[in-house]
């Protein structure tokens, strides 16, 4: 069975995480303490000269969302949030100063839960104060479901947003959640409602499954709850690989997962019920209306991947801001540290807080146009490669060409000696597909449903 959710930075399950882990095309596995402040400073100056407009991502930590005088909120966490955005502010600054002023942005992403709204204002102030948000341009944002209500979606579709991600809640041994939370579809209903009426352009919904709390047939049930609701877009995703914010913190508990025959049936599960209801899958996990901007995007041959996964902004530089966040300008990928002390310290001494990066270089390069391409376009010109990089494919590739010959043979894919391209069948598999021109070591980062095994 393949293991279609896992994301290209996902580490195995037990490895500490030092750092958040992105939808990065080259993998953060690759990323090391040898890239810093002064690499990020010479990008951020390159990127000046060239003028291209920016994708811009802020990180809000997950943990210092609430305000204080939240009934949930177990402690005061002014101080904190405060303080952070301080240095966030800070930050932004030192960022917009390199790259210069008036730069036009195109993407604007800002992660890590419902902030409260006076912060998200003063935030959106700062930003606007120093770029030039485009209007025709894509602007998301990630809620909470239990943080967040009719009042706060108008809100925020008044600060200039267009996207909108609601995650499911996970229930872990922790949580005050009930399954039966978790089956009611009214608090998502209601958010759905909300951002359509107040004219959002697309609604996604995250959902986690492998929990030991579900079970194929309560996962299946959720799934179909959710379908009826018609969203734009399910990102779904193997909680054993879980994008940062849904990491528990009992991760690593015994029992803390289903079995694997019970994941496989949630996958097999998920593909069947999201085909069927007319959903394409476009990859790492996600799942779109054919009306959908990406899907769109991917019919006209524009569909591109940054560092915050499927877009139709590819020439933008990706420029990250806050905990974790990773910026991509050509073929530097910075990362920012996760570490909260850490973050302070180094704004306060007036640096960039880089803790670690990568340099792509030219065998690299060419796995990354590979699969960017095979992953958005659902084909690859392999002349233009060959001509790009000055190699022969099959010569380059020759270690899984026999592999591609069996994917070929079983009506996965259309192959020859100038292209490749995924076929229909093969539509569910396309992040398996790519990983074998990227693999990544011991099998941490797959992203793919299920791992390709061609019998």
């Amino acid at each position: 069975m393949f293991d279609l959710f896992h994301s290209p930075g996902d580490r195995p399950l037990g490895r500490p995480p030092a750092v958040a882990d992105f939808d990065c095309p080259v993998g953060t596995r690759k990323f090391h303490g040898g890239i810093g402040s002064l690499d990020l400073l010479r990008g951020l100056r390159a990127s000046r000269q060239k003028r291209r407009p920016l994708s811009l991502t802020v990180h809000l930590p997950s943990r210092l969302r609430l305000a204080s005088c939240s009934p949930l909120a177990s402690v005061c966490q002014c101080g904190e949030i405060d303080g952070y955005l301080q240095r966030l502010t800070y930050e932004l600054g030192l960022v917009a100063c390199h790259l210069g002023s008036g730069r036009r942005v195109e993407q604007f992403c800002l992660t890590g839960g419902t902030p409260v709204i006076t912060h998200l204002q003063r935030l959106m102030s700062d930003l606007r104060k120093r770029f030039d948000f485009c209007e025709s341009g894509d602007h998301s944002i990630e809620v909470d479901l239990h943080h967040t209500d009719w009042s706060t979606m108008g809100l925020i579709r008044d600060q200039g947003f267009t996207h909108v991600s609601i995650g499911v809640p996970d229930i872990g041994v922790d949580s005050e959640l009930s399954v039966d939370c978790y089956q009611n579809p009214a608090p998502i209903h209601s958010l759905i409602d909300a951002a359509r009426t107040f004219g959002f352009r697309s609604i996604n919904i995250d959902l986690g499954y492998g929990h030991a709390w579900q079970t194929p047939r309560s996962f299946a049930q959720k799934l179909a709850t959710l379908i009826e609701l018609e969203p734009d877009r399910l990102h779904v995703f193997d909680y054993a690989r879980a994008p940062y914010r849904y990491r528990s913190k009992n991760a690593g508990g015994a029992g803390a997962f289903c079995s694997e025959a019970d994941k496989d049936a949630m996958r097999r599960a998920c593909c069947e019920q999201l085909v069927a209801a007319g959903y394409h899958y476009i990859g790492l996990g996600q799942f779109v209306r054919a009306d959908d901007d990406l899907a769109v995007a991917q019919e006209h041959g524009r569909l591109h991947r940054n560092c915050q996964g499927f877009t139709r902004h590819g020439c933008c530089d990706h420029v990250g801001l806050g905990l974790a966040a990773i910026t991509q300008i050509e073929q530097l990928y910075v990362q920012n540290t996760d570490d909260l002390l850490r973050y302070c310290q180094q704004l306060d001494a007036g640096q960039l807080p880089v803790c670690r990066g990568w340099r792509c270089e030219a065998q690299d390069q060419i796995r990354a146009t590979v699969t960017e391409q095979l992953s958005c376009d659902l084909e690859l010109d392999i002349p233009a490669v060959e001509s790009r990089f000055g190699l022969v494919f099959r010569e380059h590739f020759a270690a899984i060409w026999p592999q591609l010959e069996q994917l070929h043979a079983q009506g996965l894919i259309e192959l020859s000696s100038r292209f490749i391209g995924i076929l229909p069948a093969g539509r569910l598999s396309v992040d398996a597909i790519c990983n074998l021109f990227d693999p990544a070591p011991d099998n941490a980062g797959q992203n793919s449903f299920e791992k390709l095994n061609p019998s």
